[in-house]
């Protein structure tokens, strides 16, 4: 596959990758190396990479325990303590290998450690490799509040590679799936269109998805990387699915949600609104939510759970002057920024996904 040139890095797939990689280590003069795991690719991922890379640069490994739970600052300090101790400067990179947790917190990391080094983020989950590893983002979750912490700083190069897929589960997977049913519902129809009877989708071509899908978000966010306008766009789904997850996180009588989990509730409940805002058809709504929910399993939201999720909403990050910002599609394809939507129409939204 064709490497993407995104705004200040190249982003490899498959056997490109390592290529670029050795590259890289080649051409740059590093004073030692660093590799970023959690519990989970230290032991799946981790034996893969090491004995592609061409380097002889002192190699570190650096482990924390995986989950959404460690993405946060304390663990970044832990990080940056490791990093000290170990004798990296200026001219250190650091590989982030593992999903959006590893990606988004290595990011930080690296863009925060004596001002900015250089990283490299390998993605291992679907969800990292469609979502979280392109575009800049880096950061942290503030307590339960989602990636309220952080920086918009490119790696030096982004590398697929979709064998990693084949260390994940099935709830791992549809949790990459529901961002690359995003990328269909905000930007590119027919992409949508792929995705409506899965059984029919050849896994073969499955590499075929994922590039499209970097693609469409590459493409938003080379238009917007400082999220002012169109990057906006990316956020359907999330206001809602993000204060969802939130909720789930840090309630303890709840199962806590995978982020495509969460992030698939959203797209129904937002496409409900963009419904009742004449933003979409009858015909279209009922095929999204039809199709999400053909996939995902319903959550269970109980009414005493509604007014704290809604609660969480203010601290969405797209909010201005207080008022809350939703990114609703305008026709499946189509997207429409800033907004403003009333708490009784969020209400109805969530009666519907219930029934």
């Amino acid at each position: 596959m064709q490497s993407i040139q995104a705004n200040g890095y190249p982003i490899h797939f498959n056997e490109k990758a390592y290529e670029a990689l050795n590259l890289h280590l080649k051409e740059n003069k590093y004073s030692n190396l660093f590799i970023l795991v959690d519990s989970n690719t230290n032991e799946s991922c981790l034996p893969n990479l090491l004995p592609l890379l061409e380097t002889d640069l002192n190699i570190e490994i650096i482990e924390f325990e995986a989950g959404e739970s460690n993405k946060n600052i304390e663990t970044c300090v832990q990080i940056w303590n490791v990093l000290t101790e170990l004798g990296a400067d200026r001219k250190t990179l650091i590989i982030n290998l593992g999903g959006g947790v590893v990606t988004d917190l290595g990011g930080f990391v690296a863009s925060t450690f004596k001002r900015g080094i250089d990283f490299i983020n390998i993605p291992t989950t679907l969800l990292a490799m469609v979502d979280a590893s392109v575009g800049g983002k880096n950061g942290v979750d503030l307590g339960n509040l989602k990636n309220q912490i952080g920086v918009i700083n490119v790696p030096s190069l982004v590398l697929i590679d979709t064998q990693y897929l084949e260390t994940l589960s099935q709830n791992e997977m549809r949790s990459g799936l529901a961002e690359m049913l995003k990328h269909g519902l905000i930007y590119d129809k027919n992409y949508w269109e792929q995705f409506l009877d899965l059984k029919a989708i050849d896994f073969a071509d499955f590499d075929q998805l994922i590039y499209r899908s970097v693609e469409i978000k590459n493409e938003i966010v080379t238009q917007d990387p400082t999220e002012k306008n169109i990057r906006k766009s990316l956020n359907f789904g999330h206001t809602l699915g993000h204060a969802i997850e939130s909720y789930f996180l840090e309630n303890e009588n709840k199962t806590t949600l995978l982020h495509g989990e969460a992030i698939a509730v959203g797209m129904i409940l937002e496409s409900y609104i963009a419904l009742h805002k004449n933003l979409i058809s009858k015909a279209e709504y009922h095929q999204i939510k039809a199709s999400l929910k053909s996939i995902y399993e319903t959550i269970i939201f109980e009414d005493n759970d509604i007014e704290p999720i809604l609660d969480l909403l203010i601290h969405d990050k797209k909010n201005e002057y207080g008022t809350i910002q939703f990114a609703l599609i305008e026709g499946i394809g189509k997207i429409k920024i800033n907004q403003s939507v009333e708490n009784e129409l969020i209400l109805n939204a969530f009666e519907d996904y219930k029934s």
